[in-house]
């Protein structure tokens, strides 16, 4: 794409999302199908004096190990990924898969021992980032293969990213800006909440937000975004839930997924579509089975499912949860080589209850 959108994504990636400096280290992966996003990133980097180091990936090696690939061979990392995880003081994963459903047929074990073996890269950015010596940021790049997955022609798609990232705006930044303004007026008003009840067609559950912190997710991590979400308590769920949004996970979509959960454990799980991959990733590991996270979607542009999380867990008038890890940043301490997000639709029928307070009603935010 040659387009002046282009040139405002990158030039908010670098200055808002990453805002890099001159001495900065940005590790940039994705896929070659991003070039155009990739040069106007390199080339904004290059300007503020920072050090861009491209690590471009061909999907179609992940699939051939996941596929061929000794046990060994799928927990061996990448020099190059440890020496990112500890040397790169940012990081923008523009994701830009062609074929999104590529790894739908690997079995689901092999995929998970690779996740496992990758959670130590993950702790040292954790650790890197919570000493502020690390940033990061993820995108998505539009493709052909999202754009089926969305139902949608190639320049639809293009254009629905390109305005819920606000890079119709002359002035991209500044609009984020207004959102991050809007969203910390709902943490502050969180700020020492303590019981969440969820209701809606099928749905009736009641978690702990006690002392826990939530985040303003304004567009600097993930891009676009418009949430903020928390780690309820990691015993604290009891009651039922439905999500009627297909909830995709390493390739794969899950629809109808309905979740029991007794003192935070998921003690009951079923699905319509991929039932039988709902429970192998609920057996992944102990901490799979509990929430990590519970957040509120508020972006407006964001009105239809795409199957892509980056997006359907920021849709307006939803909540989502993660089964798995939790952000630590939150008080959170579940522990995971899961994080899956779920998205519960409550734009038509549903309430979310803050304490004695009516926070949410059919989607829109009352306080």
């Amino acid at each position: 794409m040659n387009d002046i959108r282009i040139e405002r994504w990158a030039h908010t990636l670098v200055h808002y999302c990453l805002y890099l400096k001159p001495g900065d280290i940005l590790a940039i992966q994705a896929t070659p199908l991003a070039t155009p996003l990739i040069e106007a990133v390199y080339r904004e980097a290059l300007r503020v004096g920072a050090q861009p180091i491209p690590l471009i990936e061909l999907e179609e090696l992940t699939q051939i190990l996941l596929r061929e690939g000794s046990d060994s061979q799928l927990t061996t990392l990448s020099p190059v990924t440890l020496m990112m995880a500890e040397k790169a003081t940012a990081r923008l994963n523009i994701s830009s898969s062609n074929n999104p459903k590529a790894l739908s047929t690997v079995p689901p074990a092999r995929s998970a021992k690779r996740q496992q073996a990758s959670r130590s890269i993950a702790s040292t950015f954790r650790q890197r980032e919570q000493a502020g010596e690390f940033r990061w940021c993820g995108t998505l790049y539009p493709t052909t293969g999202y754009a089926q997955e969305a139902n949608m022609s190639l320049k639809e798609f293009e254009e629905f990213v390109f305005d819920v990232c606000f890079l119709n705006d002359p002035d991209p930044i500044a609009r984020w800006k207004e959102l991050a303004g809007r969203q910390q007026r709902y943490v502050d008003w969180l700020v020492g909440k303590k019981q969440v009840h969820v209701l809606g067609e099928g749905t009736d559950l009641r978690l702990s937000i006690a002392d826990r912190i939530f985040i303003n997710s304004d567009g600097k991590r993930n891009f676009p975004s418009g949430e903020f979400f928390t780690g309820p308590i990691e015993n604290s769920a009891n009651g039922v839930i439905q999500f009627d949004v297909p909830a995709t996970y390493g390739g794969r979509s899950v629809e109808g997924v309905r979740l029991v959960f007794q003192e935070g454990k998921v003690v009951e799980a079923s699905a319509r579509q991929g039932n039988d991959y709902l429970q192998q990733m609920l057996n992944m590991d102990d901490g799979a089975r509990y929430l990590g996270e519970f957040a509120f979607g508020i972006n407006k542009g964001v009105t239809q499912a795409t199957k892509q999380i980056l997006f359907d867990e920021k849709m307006g008038g939803t909540i989502h949860m993660a089964l798995g890890a939790s952000y630590p940043e939150t008080g959170g301490l579940n522990k995971s080589a899961l994080h899956w997000d779920m998205v519960c639709d409550l734009r038509t029928s549903g309430e979310v209850w803050i304490d004695d307070t009516l926070f949410l009603k059919d989607g829109q935010i009352l306080i």
